[in-house]
């Protein structure tokens, strides 16, 4: 009877053995990493609490969901973007990012957004024109395309009429300075500077702009797949009504938005 019971429990084992190694493995969930500005409403923020916001991080989110893709945020401050990139914590860089003037650094996806450098003064401001900023202290948010325009050999001597250009790590904190009477003016791009005077009354644009441009996501040089893949899924999500579902919740983004029309 051991000897059957033996030969029965061998059976078994074998049979057990066979069944594991002929089951399929399960397919991993693919990780999207999603990196963008901390602080940058309203295109993506990180709050008191550690939730992510912002018309950028939604759609990510929504894009990984019609992809089956588990989302994960990667936010950091924005003068960090291209070593977080370059060291693989996030997938794209994906957080109102220009593209002018980078095109050589990243591979982009398809442009989604139009936009201006403009200038945001407070309303009873003497500054009318952008020659008016000379003997002024003008605010820009570090590592932004705004202050690439101010740096450039185009606006070399705007820049140097200036009293200081002061730069911030981000442009809250220079709104906060602007409100305070620190600075005159800040260099900002309209979206942003929509968001902000949303919050508080009392701020404008002068007329002039310093310049156009347009963001798109921007990826490693090699990512191509990964890039047409997310170019695909945008697309989709212009067709099945989602991305300007989620725009209607940011005003200050959606007339800018080109994808689709």
């Amino acid at each position: 009877m051991k000897k059957v019971l033996a030969v029965l429990l061998a059976a078994i084992c074998v049979f057990s053995l066979a069944a594991c190694q002929q089951a399929p493995k399960q397919a991993e969930q693919k990780v999207f990493k999603q990196g963008f500005d901390l602080d940058y409403p309203p295109y993506s923020y990180r709050a008191d609490d550690g939730s992510v916001g912002g018309f950028d991080v939604e759609i990510a989110q929504a894009l990984c969901e019609l992809k089956g893709w588990k989302y994960e945020a990667v936010p950091f401050n924005w003068d960090a973007k291209d070593a977080e990139l370059n060291s693989g914590s996030c997938d794209c860089i994906w957080s109102g990012l220009t593209v002018e003037g980078r095109e050589d650094a990243y591979l982009f996806s398809k442009v989604y957004s139009n936009n201006s450098q403009m200038i945001l003064v407070p309303e009873n401001s003497d500054i009318k024109a952008v020659a008016d900023l000379a003997g002024k202290n003008v605010g820009v948010q570090m590592a932004t395309s705004a202050l690439d325009l101010l740096e450039s050999e185009d606006l070399a001597d705007l820049k140097a009429s200036f009293a200081e250009l002061k730069v911030y790590e981000t442009y809250t904190i220079a709104f906060n300075d602007l409100q305070a009477g620190g600075i005159d003016a800040i260099a900002i791009d309209i979206t942003s500077g929509n968001f902000l005077m949303s919050n508080a009354s009392g701020y404008k644009y002068i007329d002039e702009e310093l310049g156009k441009e347009t963001y798109a996501i921007g990826f490693r040089k090699g990512d191509q797949a990964l890039c047409d893949e997310v170019n695909a899924g945008l697309d989709e999500l212009v067709k099945n009504g989602k991305f300007y579902e989620i725009a209607e919740k940011y005003p200050d983004i959606k007339d800018y938005l080109v994808l689709g029309k």
